[in-house]
Formats: C-alpha cells, structure tokens, sequence
C-alpha cells in the first residue's frame, strides 16, 4: 500500500536540520541550527510535543540557566491580551508569548541568562508588568488548574458549592470533581435540560451549600448566576451555537464562581 503523499512530505528535512524523534506519532520535529541561530519547531499536540521537548530542553539551557513563568487568563480573549500587552509581545529579552487554550489565554514568559537568578529577576520583572495590565483576569500559573483555584478559596471560606446546569450539560461538575478532595466543598450538582435561570436556581438551592453557580439555558444568550453569602455576581454570555454555547458557559461559569469566592 502507496503511503500517503502528505504522510511522506513529513519526513521532508532542509540541509541545517536534525529531526527530533517522535514516539508517538508522525508529526515532523526539526532543530535547525545555522548561522548561530537556532529553531526548534515542534508539533502542537500535546502527546507527540511533550516527548520532543524533553528530548532537546537539556540543550537549551546549556551555557546559560533558562527559566519561564506562564500566566493564565480567564474572560478575555487572545487578540485583546495582546492589545492591552502592546510592546512587551515584541520583547527579546525575556520573550512574551500568547496561546489560546482550553481554560483560557497562556501568556508564557521565558528568559536566559548566565545565572539563574538573572533569568529570574527578568522574568519575575516582566510579570510584575502583565499583571499590572491584566492582574484582572489571571487566575492562575504554570501548573495551577481552575478547579484547584477554586477549591483552595472555597476551603479558606468554610464555604461549599453546588451547580445546577443547563446550558453547561454537567461540564462544570465534571471539571469540578477533578479537584482535589472535592468531597469536603462539593456537595453536587443538578443537570436539566433547556432549564431557565429561576427554575435551576430553586432547585439548586435544595442541594444546600452556601455556593450556588447556575448555568441556564438560552437560545442565544444566557445569564450566569454565582449567589454566595456575601453577594450575587451575574454575567451574560452570548453565544453562536450549542456547543459555543455548553464551552462558553463551562468556561464563564468557572471564571465568575473564582471571581465571586474571591469577594
């Protein structure tokens, strides 16, 4: 059997280039080094990226101590991060990148430097500046997950949570039991379908709790409802389809319970 002529353009490779292996798929690695400068480019999923990264960080940081801090961002979308960042995405020194991801923007740091403590203080310098025009939105960074975030505000409360869904088809409460001892805050969660906001938040409220997120349903909007102890926090969504939709409402509705057990 013929291989595939776009399957056979991936072992493609210019004359200044070394392939990085690839355990776990056919997705083309290079590390071109010319001129002494130095590319490293490398596939976007996860599985296959993960094994080429570790195959060549070692090299990186040789000569020089490479460090990195990434800064996570919820209720804002990349182009507008990159707006309100301006000049610092066109710093070298250390670099600022963007990345859309499942629980919102990534904005990654990174430096070298010839001490660890230099690459550190750069790098430290220009979070200080991110948050200074985002501090807003960041949420997290480098290995914190949004249920996690939330959970450790929750416990420092005394405060449990309950869900009542519609429009979030149960994706909150999924993501939400991943958390760490989830049983001690989480006290559960109700899943309707085309529920509207009175109707969910009644029964949610049967769940008891002090913490109640509640995602309705909508045809093109919906408005999330966090009620707490001290106040309740809403948002609207908007939205271009039902699956827009459910992810819209896991995110949003993950981003203004943080914001709301924060108050």
């Amino acid at each position: 059997m013929a291989m595939p002529e776009r399957n056979r353009k991936q072992a493609w490779l210019i004359p200044s280039s070394r392939a990085l292996p690839n355990p776990n798929g056919t997705a083309p690695g290079w590390d071109v080094q010319k001129d002494g400068k130095r590319i490293v480019a490398m596939p976007g999923v996860p599985r296959e990226m993960t094994p080429m990264w570790e195959s060549v960080e070692p090299s990186l940081t040789r000569g020089g101590s490479l460090r990195w801090r990434t800064l996570k961002l919820l209720g804002i979308g990349e182009s507008a991060v990159e707006e309100k960042l301006a000049e610092l995405v066109r710093s070298t020194s250390p670099t600022v990148a963007t990345y859309a991801k499942n629980d919102g923007v990534h904005v990654r740091v990174a430096d070298k430097a010839s001490t660890p403590e230099e690459a550190d203080r750069r790098v430290a310098g220009m979070e200080h500046e991110i948050r200074a025009r985002l501090g807003e939105y960041v949420w997290g960074t480098d290995e914190d997950t949004l249920p996690a975030v939330i959970a450790q505000r929750l416990e420092a409360r005394k405060w449990r949570l309950a869900v009542a869904e519609s429009l979030s088809a149960g994706d909150v409460a999924r993501s939400l039991s991943d958390a760490p001892d989830a049983e001690r805050w989480f006290v559960g969660a109700i899943v309707r379908p085309s529920a509207g906001a009175d109707s969910l938040e009644s029964e949610g409220r049967r769940l008891g709790g002090e913490v109640l997120l509640v995602t309705p349903h909508g045809a093109e909007t919906s408005e999330l409802r966090v009620i707490t102890p001290v106040r309740t926090r809403r948002v609207d969504i908007r939205f271009r389809s039902p699956v827009d939709g459910r992810r819209r409402a896991l995110l949003g509705g993950l981003d203004l319970l943080r914001r709301a057990v924060a108050d």
